[in-house]
């Protein structure tokens, strides 16, 4: 019998989860980890830098949550500041001059929405990230790793390749958000997990993700084994590609199209 949806919003944002670290500590090496944003500050809840992937240079970016109580609220719980988006950006336009693929993990209930963000300019840091990240010349590939909440996340899937794990949700608002929204109450989050198609099967049945990863060894070694084969694979057939940028236009497209011109839905 599968888990219902809001089981899933639960795994997805169970402390004990792995994170973005993680994963570049346990997948790739020498990991060499670059700061901020060149405009405002370095934002702690995205990680990115350079690192190495079957003996090749890639650059590897992570929304970060941390495991302590300490090392979360440093993290800000995985909610991203612009600055942290320009960041990924700054970092995404580099890997593009020098021709390494960019991966990212994906971990956030959302962009950070207070004050000090909105007025650095949130919104407009999450659409220049939509924008640039379409005609990226070098292989993207984006892994939901956990919470995938609303543009906070989007800001770093606009990829070649989409994958989620299985027990991830890809939503755009919390189901307790999107309960205290239509029916004033927020304790209806179960009933709104299961009308959000937020899971990892509703994402690759909609033509969102490519691809779910099972979680059966999740944090073991053979976990980890498995992904980065599957990433060094996925690269390898992505880098001979001569039209990415033609292709990753038309995978976004595709998305929620029900009918040809013309025809009656």
């Amino acid at each position: 019998m599968s888990m219902p949806p809001y089981e899933r919003v639960k795994l997805a944002s169970d402390s004990a989860r792995p994170t973005g670290l993680d994963y570049i500590r346990r997948i790739f090496k020498g990991f060499t980890e670059l700061h901020g944003d060149r405009r405002f500050a370095d934002d702690p809840a995205v990680v990115g830098g350079i690192a190495w992937l079957d003996e090749k240079p890639v650059t590897v970016i992570a929304i970060e949550k941390g495991h302590t109580a300490k090392d979360r609220a440093y993290r800000n719980f995985g909610a991203p500041h612009p600055e942290g988006y320009r960041k990924a950006l700054r970092l995404m336009k580099q890997a593009e001059k020098f021709g390494r693929p960019v991966i990212c993990f994906i971990d956030t209930s959302g962009a950070y929405c207070g004050i000090g963000a909105e007025e650095r300019g949130q919104g407009q840091a999450i659409a220049e990230n939509l924008v640039e990240m379409t005609t990226l010349c070098v292989p993207v590939i984006s892994v939901l790793i956990g919470e995938g909440g609303s543009g906070g996340a989007l800001a770093l899937a606009v990829a070649d390749r989409v994958w989620m794990l299985q027990n991830a949700v890809y939503s755009v608002i919390s189901p307790e958000g999107c309960a205290s929204i239509l029916w004033k109450d927020s304790s209806k989050a179960e009933s709104a997990a299961a009308s959000l198609k937020l899971t990892a099967e509703d994402a690759k049945s909609l033509g969102v993700v490519e691809k779910i990863l099972s979680e059966n060894d999740i944090g073991k070694k053979e976990f980890y084994d498995r992904i980065r084969a599957l990433l060094i694979g996925e690269l390898k057939e992505l880098s001979g590609d001569m039209d990415l940028i033609g292709k990753r236009y038309e995978r976004f497209r595709r998305i929620g199209v029900t009918a040809k011109v013309g025809e009656q839905v």
